[in-house]
């Protein structure tokens, strides 16, 4: 490792070049395979730490190793590497990628190359780089193992946007043969509200970013998740019991000690691993896309609204749910050069109902109108 500095990348860059470059480097020997719906990933690290994490946090996707031959007809293969590795100054004429609206802080930049991109963390000096199916991550990983899963799901985001596919800002659940989406503009409680239905008895299917798989003829659309554990905040935490599992007890007693307003906008984040707090089979990534539920509340301590439209009649509300594809998604055959927009929702989201939820906050009161929905079909 002393040698890094003088590790020199190959002098026509390519992102296989690269690969290549940072295999040899830190060959990675440990290994791990997942399912995700019809696709198969298969992941190696030089880290046995980083290895176990990814291996606890994936859990419920975990399949005997995908073989190279032998895959079943219709699924694909991506693979993904990742070296743990100092940071270093790659020295490479990276592009700065404007911060999201309302944020000032540069946190990534990317360099497009003949057979893929690069994207680099500044903050953390993790380096990304993907393309053709074949990705590799390098860098502090065992620190930044969040940006690890996260580089893994977007992997199968962007082949299932190649498929045509749309991405929402979402989570999502189902029950009874019926499934939901919640979307709502960020801090609105999209992962609150689908844990309080988890504790209701439904299963999970998706956190913070689903797929709308389009369907043909009088089929409906159907939501397709990503293995992202709900990353959630400490309120969230002690208002429901089943999440217990999240925090210890040292932790559960000096947050309990907080105001309600403090814990409400304190910024600190867990992991709530689904199996850890529901049991085993509570995490299934797809189901039909019956309603699409946008929380439009406020803390102002209103009673809730509920009403239900269609996604033609409520056009406004529907940018609460779409999502840009990113800096990590490169376009191929089927997929969008470009964002999609308002219109290509509103045709993805035809006869899907929108079930707003405005007024005051009320995860009780919307967690049953939720429930209702999926156990009878209307509110």
């Amino acid at each position: 490792m002393s040698a890094t500095a003088a590790r020199t990348l190959s002098p026509h860059l390519t992102r296989a070049a690269l690969a290549a470059d940072v295999r040899g480097w830190y060959p990675a020997t440990h290994e791990l395979a997942l399912r995700i719906n019809d696709v198969y990933v298969r992941v190696a690290t030089n880290a046995p730490e980083l290895h176990h994490k990814l291996s606890r946090y994936f859990g419920g996707f975990l399949t005997p190793d995908v073989p190279e031959h032998g895959v079943p007809v219709g699924a694909d293969v991506i693979r993904v590497t990742a070296h743990e590795a100092p940071r270093r100054d790659w020295g490479l004429p990276f592009t700065v990628k404007r911060p999201d609206a309302g944020k000032r802080t540069v946190k990534e930049e990317y360099l497009d190359l003949p057979d893929g991109r690069m994207v680099h963390k500044r903050l953390t000096g993790m380096l990304f780089a993907f393309g053709g199916g074949d990705n590799v991550a390098v860098g502090p990983c065992i620190a930044n193992d969040n940006q690890v899963v996260n580089f893994i799901n977007n992997r199968y985001l962007e082949l299932m946007l190649n498929r045509g596919c749309l991405l929402g800002h979402a989570a999502a659940v189902s029950h009874a043969g019926r499934g939901l989406a919640v979307a709502g503009f960020s801090g609105m409680g999209k992962s609150t509200l689908s844990l309080r239905l988890m504790s209701r008895g439904t299963t999970f299917v998706s956190n913070d970013r689903v797929l709308v798989e389009r369907g043909s003829g009088v089929a409906a659309p159907r939501c397709l998740g990503i293995p992202k554990q709900p990353r959630i905040n400490p309120g969230t935490i002690l208002a429901n019991p089943d999440l217990a599992p999240v925090l210890t007890q040292e932790e559960r007693v000096t947050l309990s000690a907080l105001p309600p307003d403090a814990l409400w906008h304190l910024e600190r984040k867990y992991d709530a691993i689904i199996s850890d707090c529901f049991g085993p089979g509570r995490f299934v990534p797809q189901a039909p896309l019956d309603a699409l539920v946008i929380l439009n509340w406020r803390r102002n301590g209103e009673p809730l609204r509920v009403r239900m439209d269609s996604a033609d009649d409520r056009p406004d509300l529907l940018p609460a749910f779409m999502k840009s594809t990113g800096v990590f998604y490169l376009p191929g055959p089927g997929g969008w050069d470009q964002d999609p927009g308002l219109a290509e929702y509103a045709r993805a989201l035809a006869g899907v109902p929108i079930i707003e939820l405005s007024g005051g906050v009320d995860f009780d009161d919307a967690a049953d109108a939720c429930m209702r929905f999926l156990s009878t079909g209307g509110l």
